[in-house]
C-alpha cells in the first residue's frame, strides 16, 4: 500500500511540475520609454566646455576663499530660452552669484523634450578652494571665517523631480 501511495504521489507531483512548464507565458511587452533629448545643444561634452568657460569666480569668492554648492531649478522654453531660475539651495550669496550670471548665458542652448512648451531642469554648481602651501595658516583661518559666517539661501517647497531633469553637477576648481 505504501508503494502504491508513493508512486501515486510521484506522479502527482511530477504532473503538477509539467503543468507549471506548461502555463510559463512569455513576458508582456512592455511600452518603451522615449528617449529624452540631450538637454543642451552639443551634448555633454559642450555642457561641460560651456560652463567651463563661462562660470567665472568673482574675486570676492577669492578674497573670501570660500567654498560651496548651489542647485538652482530653472525653466526653459521650446526655443530653450530660461524663463525663470529658482535658488533651491545655496552655500552662501557669494557661491550663487557666478552660477546665476553663467546660467543666463545658456539663453537658446537648452532642449526640451517633443511637444511641450516648457521643461524644467534641476543644476546644482560646486565651487572648491583649493589651497596652497604658502601661509597655510592664513588660508585655513580665512576658509573657516567665510563657512562660520555664510548664509544658505534654502527653498521652502520641493523640487518636483518627475517633471524635470537633473543635470551633472558643474565643479569649478580655483587657486590663489
Amino acid at each position: 500500500m505504501k508503494k502504491i501511495f508513493v508512486l501515486f504521489s510521484a506522479i502527482l507531483i511530477s504532473g503538477a511540475t509539467m503543468a507549471q512548464k506548461k502555463v510559463v507565458q512569455q513576458p508582456a511587452e512592455q511600452p518603451q520609454q522615449k528617449e529624452l533629448p540631450q538637454p543642451f545643444q552639443g551634448g555633454n561634452e559642450a555642457y561641460i566646455q560651456f560652463f567651463k568657460d563661462s562660470l567665472q569666480v568673482t574675486q570676492a569668492i577669492i578674497k573670501a576663499k570660500a567654498s560651496g554648492t548651489a542647485v538652482f531649478k530653472f525653466t526653459a522654453d521650446a526655443k530653450g530660452n530660461i524663463s525663470k531660475i529658482v535658488v533651491y539651495y545655496a552655500d552662501d550669496y557669494l557661491i550663487a552669484e557666478p552660477a546665476i550670471e553663467a546660467l543666463k548665458k545658456t539663453n537658446g542652448k537648452w532642449v526640451i523634450p517633443d511637444k511641450l512648451k516648457f521643461y524644467d531642469f534641476v543644476i546644482p554648481f560646486t565651487i572648491n578652494f583649493i589651497p596652497s602651501n604658502a601661509n597655510r595658516l592664513l588660508t585655513q583661518k580665512a576658509m573657516y571665517a567665510f563657512y562660520a559666517n555664510r548664509k544658505p539661501i534654502t527653498a521652502t517647497n520641493q523640487v518636483p523631480l518627475n517633471s524635470a531633469t537633473l543635470l551633472p553637477t558643474v565643479v569649478v576648481n580655483y587657486e590663489q
